[in-house]
């Protein structure tokens, strides 16, 4: 019996990431370069054997704009899917992405940051979509951000909290998983 993959991709670089700045929930559009790499990435699913039936994505502009070249390119449906919004990291919105602080805020997985949403809560609504995504016959590539590409390993992979902390992907990177 052949399993069911899933395929997740983080957006295509933006100004923040190229300034080093957490983006969260913050709408950050893509950088020329992150267009590229958006493109790209369409041309390789568009020539790979991936199999993939539609595609899922946040509604921010950086990943939506990343699923939308995507789409151009390979033809696939596209759906925005709400869920798939990054983390709001509260206070750390647009501070250094390598900070100390941070570094240890994001093994506590019941801060709000002051005003954003727990790792629980962002689990909660990631690991209801995955349940949703699991019951059915399509394979789907999500386009959304680098918290989430932690919590979807963190739903097929078991991690410590520093694994889960530190964990992270490249811009328009492609990660496979199958569920079981």
């Amino acid at each position: 019996m052949s399993h069911k993959k899933l395929y997740f991709t983080r957006h295509g670089q933006t100004v923040w990431n190229v300034e080093n700045k957490i983006c969260g929930a913050t709408d950050i559009g893509l950088t020329q370069l992150g267009k590229e790499q958006a493109d790209r990435l369409g041309e390789i699913i568009s020539a790979g054997s991936y199999g993939i039936d539609e595609i899922l994505c946040s509604p921010l502009i950086r990943a939506r704009e990343t699923a939308e070249r995507i789409a151009a390119k390979t033809g696939l449906p596209l759906r925005v899917e709400p869920r798939l919004t990054e983390q709001c990291f509260g206070r750390f919105e647009g501070t250094p992405r390598n900070g100390e602080e941070f570094k240890l805020a994001k093994r506590s997985f019941i801060d709000s940051y002051g005003d954003g949403e727990t790792m629980l809560h962002l689990a909660a609504r990631i690991y209801g979509l995955l349940d949703e995504l699991s019951k059915d016959d399509k394979v789907y590539l999500l386009a959304a951000h680098n918290g989430i590409s932690r919590v979807v390993r963190s739903y097929f992979y078991d991690m410590t909290n520093e694994e889960y902390g530190a964990y992270g992907i490249g811009n328009c990177d492609v990660l496979e998983f199958e569920f079981k």
